[in-house]
């Protein structure tokens, strides 16, 4: 069994037809099979169950299918990193970011470009439930996410914390004219409009924990896990949201007010995140520098 076998077989078991997996190879459908076969007769197994058109793994070939992909991700790291051993910055940077921390990422990837010219991106957007699950399905290297976060699989540099802030639309009249800072209690009955993760603890349960620190329960009309739609609700009168400052400075919005906390326990912690085991490209390493550096001159 050798590499090609193995990427042929992955790619049936993902197209979990034969006529498909072929031409995504880009070849002909018998010699596709037959290489199926000689891998089933080299095992003396088999890998596929036929449930009408379509193929299901059986536990061998589930064990195969995910043995494979270790080997072939360790393959493609392994010749990324032989070949940067002798050359410069180049090649193809992906990285993603929650579009709440976006603001921190387009410095360092601005001096990346001076520095580097030659180098091209391709950024992914999304929560932070999301973009683990891109680095750990090897789609992009690193993210800038949001804390909290379950670290054990991630390498991380923390970011500068920040406030969050309250954003309301512009004709409430909910605070006195002049007000330029809040209490948390000045939410009580409210509508709010919280950033939410698609799975797991974000920001939406420090918003909602501050709260109940502060004796209410917030009134929570909407929850959405992008903050240019919520602020867009907002500057259309639908209700209050509450975001991280940054956040705010980096989208233009007209119609909306904003207010610091004075009481709020609450900060927005934003970290660089990599998977611990995963080689680092030469490109993602010295993004990492320039975030080190960015930070210690804050």
């Amino acid at each position: 069994m050798d590499i090609k076998q193995l990427r042929y077989f992955r790619t049936v078991a993902e197209e979990r037809q034969v006529t498909k997996a072929a031409k995504k190879l880009h070849m002909a459908q018998p010699p596709l099979s037959q290489q199926i076969k000689l891998i089933e007769e080299e095992l003396d197994l088999k890998l596929f169950d036929r449930h009408g058109r379509k193929l299901e793994l059986t536990s061998a070939g589930e064990v195969l299918y995910q043995k494979a992909g270790q080997i072939l991700n360790e393959l493609e790291e392994t010749l990324v990193e032989v070949k940067e051993t002798n050359e410069g910055i180049t090649g193809t940077l992906q990285i993603g970011s929650n579009k709440s921390c976006f603001s921190s990422l387009t410095g360092p990837l601005n001096q990346l470009r001076q520095q580097y010219p030659q180098l091209t991106y391709q950024l992914r957007e999304g929560d932070t439930y999301f973009l683990a699950e891109c680095i750990r399905r090897r789609e992009i290297e690193m993210a800038v996410v949001r804390l909290p976060f379950e670290r054990d699989e991630f390498e991380m540099i923390p970011l500068s914390p920040e406030p969050y802030v309250l954003v309301t639309p512009a004709y409430w009249e909910v605070f006195s004219a002049g007000t330029v800072e809040v209490e948390v209690e000045d939410l009580k009955g409210i509508p709010l409009m919280l950033l939410h993760r698609i799975s797991g603890m974000g920001q939406f349960e420090l918003v909602v924990d501050e709260c109940r620190k502060h004796g209410f329960d917030p009134n929570v009309i909407c929850e959405c896990p992008d903050p240019t739609m919520l602020l867009s609700l907002v500057a259309n009168g639908m209700g209050a949201s509450i975001v991280p400052r940054s956040t705010l400075e980096a989208f233009s919005f007209s119609n909306i007010k904003s207010y610091e906390f004075r009481n709020a326990d609450i900060e927005a912690k934003a970290v660089i995140i990599w998977h611990k085991d995963r080689y680092l490209t030469k490109a993602s390493r010295r993004l990492l520098r320039l975030f080190e550096l960015n930070e210690t001159d804050l």
